[in-house]
């Protein structure tokens, strides 16, 4: 016995990439001569390593700098320490290692420039910045 069951297709989901869009926040900042995550980052890590986890083709360069004190050699070895303190914690997320690179621009990219701890507190961060 033959039944005619109409059986509709199943939708085909959007590709997460074109649905998700990047997370807003994209930067972990520091206390002075500080590398280790805050609390008040968190949400930047979480949502940074659901966006990943989510893309696992989207890759991330992590940046880690410094504001303007300190010796260039002390500021590259500090950026360093900042971008691989937020490597580990993307990777803790769930984050494949293979997404991410990770370099220290020292206190050579300041995101302002004045001498004053505004400016500093601004610039002694990791940026997360998403690549092709």
């Amino acid at each position: 016995m033959s039944t005619n069951v109409k059986v509709s297709p199943r939708p085909t989901a959007a590709p997460a990439e074109a649905t998700a869009p990047l997370p807003a926040e994209r930067s972990t900042y520091y206390p002075f001569n500080v590398f280790t995550l805050q609390s008040r980052d968190r949400p930047v890590i979480e949502a940074n390593a659901a966006y990943l986890t989510q893309h696992p083709r989207q890759r991330v360069q992590l940046e880690g700098n410094c504001d303007e004190r300190g010796s260039v050699m002390y500021n590259v070895g500090l950026g360093d320490l900042r971008a691989d303190g937020v490597r580990e914690a993307l990777e803790a997320g769930g984050v494949k290692p293979g997404q991410i690179t990770t370099v220290s621009n020292g206190k050579s990219k300041p995101r302002l420039s004045c001498h004053a701890e505004r400016c500093y507190k601004e610039n002694r961060r990791t940026d997360i910045i998403y690549v092709q």
